[in-house]
């Protein structure tokens, strides 16, 4: 079975991912790492020097060849992925896949992207928590359409334990 976690960043896509991997036995694999590895540059390069679209295509494309590998895993999402092309649309329908959607609230993933906000291209340049907290908003309400087509919605407010459970007892 192929597992995909969709959610905004900061929700944690990738600690509940490899915890949520060794549980089941798979690998886990980061769509952001998959591309890093492909391109031999970082995400924060890849947007300097290509730009968001290059990117965007690399991931969709990356999405796709994992999609229809013959494999077992837990993928790590970006948080945009789902929302470029038709990503969603394929995930939803590859054969044994099931997403998962990890929803966290605004004040949660302020404060888990306020601190590593210099590690993130897309809000490196913002200051304060007012900007971040309007940046945020304003994505979420940009991408939660798809968002709420995952297979299953998690509640990642909670610690990462608590929300592989909580994956673990929906898909079983």
């Amino acid at each position: 079975m192929k597992i995909v976690l969709i959610g905004y960043m900061g929700s944690g896509k990738t600690a509940v991912g490899q915890q949520l991997a060794e549980v089941l036995g798979v690998p886990f694999l980061d769509l952001d790492t998959q591309i890093e590895e492909a391109t031999q540059l970082s995400v924060s390069e890849i947007f300097e020097k290509k730009g968001e679209i290059f990117f965007r295509r690399k991931e969709f494309e990356t999405l796709q060849n994992l999609l229809t590998a013959d494999t077992s895993f837990v993928l790590a999402t970006g948080g945009g992925t789902p929302c470029y092309g038709t990503s969603m649309q394929q995930i939803k329908e590859a054969a044994n896949t099931k997403s998962v959607f990890l929803h966290a609230s605004l004040e949660v993933l302020s404060k888990r992207l306020f601190i590593e906000k210099s590690k993130r291209p897309l809000i490196a340049h913002l200051e304060t928590e007012v900007l971040l907290n309007d940046f945020i908003r304003k994505h979420i309400f940009e991408r939660n359409f798809y968002y709420q087509q995952a297979t299953f919605k998690v509640d990642a407010n909670n610690e990462v334990a608590a929300v592989v459970a909580a994956i673990v007892i929906q898909l079983f």
